[in-house]
């Protein structure tokens, strides 16, 4: 009897989920597991949109929305021209998660809740037979005769395919393993980062949403007008 295709998937964010849930419904014959180093499953998607999740963009312009992108414009019309933002909102809709596009063209649940969310991609994971495992840190990929050799804790496991989803990390240990089985990167630079100013007067604005606010930079023409989440 032939083995089954044992596919494993790393991160248990929004990326991971997503792709452990396409695997297992476009290939159920294989066996799909997906490793969380944490005792929380898609913890930035229940803060993101101040909890409410923006799950994409109201607007349909691949060319709009990709020149939000200046350093990677090129690779992001690629992608979304293969998974639009009509995609992953129909996607959403067939699984009970209806969406409405706000005034300012973000997309949310039409509960306001995250939690609709991240219910929907554990309910969908789970009853297309995704193995999920939590508290399972992946230290090291290395490649074994033809398999994947994935070191977790004091164990390995011998996997076919692996998806690499932690997302962006200082420590860039998921680069490190692209490297070590032949990849290539293009060094990453920071895109959306937090500032720490502990005793600015501004962390008195924290929990405070409002539909429109403009930021400036004393002494240059720099500013900035959007909502404030």
């Amino acid at each position: 009897m032939q083995e089954k295709l044992k596919v494993a998937v790393i991160g248990g964010g929004a990326a991971g989920f997503f792709s452990a849930i396409n695997v297992s419904s476009n290939y159920p014959e294989a066996s799909v597991t997906l490793f969380e180093k944490s005792t929380k499953l898609l913890a930035k998607v229940a803060i993101s949109g101040g909890g409410r999740c923006n799950i994409t963009n109201g607007s349909s312009s691949i060319k709009e929305l990709s020149s939000a992108y200046p350093r990677g414009r090129k690779f992001m019309k690629k992608l979304l021209t293969q998974f639009t933002t009509s995609d992953i909102r129909n996607w959403f809709d067939q699984k009970g998660v209806a969406s409405k596009v706000e005034s300012d063209n973000r997309v949310f649940p039409i509960s306001d809740n995250s939690k609709s969310v991240v219910d929907c991609l554990i309910r969908e994971a789970r009853s297309s037979g995704v193995d999920i495992q939590m508290r399972q840190p992946v230290t090291a990929i290395s490649q074994s005769n033809g398999k994947i050799k994935l070191s977790i804790k004091d164990t390995f496991q011998m996997v076919d395919k692996v998806i690499i989803a932690t997302g962006g990390s200082p420590s860039e240990r998921g680069f490190k393993w692209l490297e070590s089985l032949g990849h290539q990167i293009v060094k990453p630079v920071p895109s959306l980062f937090t500032f720490n100013m502990p005793k600015n007067p501004v962390t008195r604005l924290m929990g405070v949403s409002v539909p429109n606010a403009i930021a400036r930079i004393q002494g240059t023409k720099l500013e900035s007008e959007g909502p404030l989440l």
